[in-house]
């Protein structure tokens, strides 16, 4: 166990508790525009997308694999404004120029297509996907299980949480000693970038943007 769900989870206000349509089912239904699991295809992306994004792509084909057991899936991502396949997708792109930390979710091709705004709105469109298949944002941080699926089906649709309606959200450690402090020492050896790796991960995935050390 990790513990750090006594430190951080109680420092999270309810709007993290908010969820997107779901598009993601575990049986193939009337519902179904695509199968996402046994196939050949891998996840494509822009080489010039955003650092964090490609983190998040990485995440995501971790994510794949713990659930189905492979990262094989046609899935495209891309970021409007920085990613060449972003802009390949104009009717998409269009709806969320401007828009702040949004993305946009759907089927086109026989592709899965999670297009974001801006760097942060492609990162949550693609960790509610890991969410919407059963990685909890807490898998690490508070062991959360997560459950095998031999199949993935994407529904019929698009998808989108909107630009959130509160724009900075996130968390501030009331001190960093003693809990978070000790915390960091016995999984680290320190507050240092691997505990800010999977802070900064847990509250990507929670759809937050604001990190706020007290000293």
């Amino acid at each position: 166990m990790k513990y750090a769900l006594s430190i951080i989870a109680l420092l999270f206000p309810t709007l993290f508790l908010s969820a997107a349509d779901v598009f993601v089912s575990f049986t193939e239904n009337e519902r179904t525009a695509l199968k996402l699991t046994g196939t050949a295809d891998t996840i494509v992306y822009d080489k010039n997308d955003w650092n964090g994004v490609k983190i998040a792509i990485g995440n995501l084909k971790k994510d794949l694999r713990a659930v189905t057991g492979s990262d094989r899936a046609p899935i495209i991502v891309g970021t409007v404004g920085r990613s060449r396949i972003a802009s390949e997708y104009k009717s998409i792109s269009r709806l969320l120029k401007g828009k702040w930390e949004q993305y946009i979710i759907t089927v086109r091709n026989g592709k899965l297509i999670i297009l974001g705004s801006d760097k942060r709105g492609t990162i949550y469109g693609i960790y509610e996907l890991s969410k919407q298949i059963g990685v909890s944002p807490w898998y690490w941080m508070a062991d959360a299980p997560i459950r095998h699926h031999e199949e993935l089906y994407i529904n019929k649709g698009v998808f989108t949480y909107g630009e959130p309606k509160v724009k900075y959200r996130g968390i501030f450690i009331n001190d960093e000693w003693p809990s978070f402090g000790t915390w960091c020492s016995k999984q680290f050896g320190g507050i240092n970038s691997k505990a800010y790796s999977h802070t900064f991960e847990l509250l990507l995935r929670l759809k937050a943007n604001y990190f706020w050390p007290a000293m």
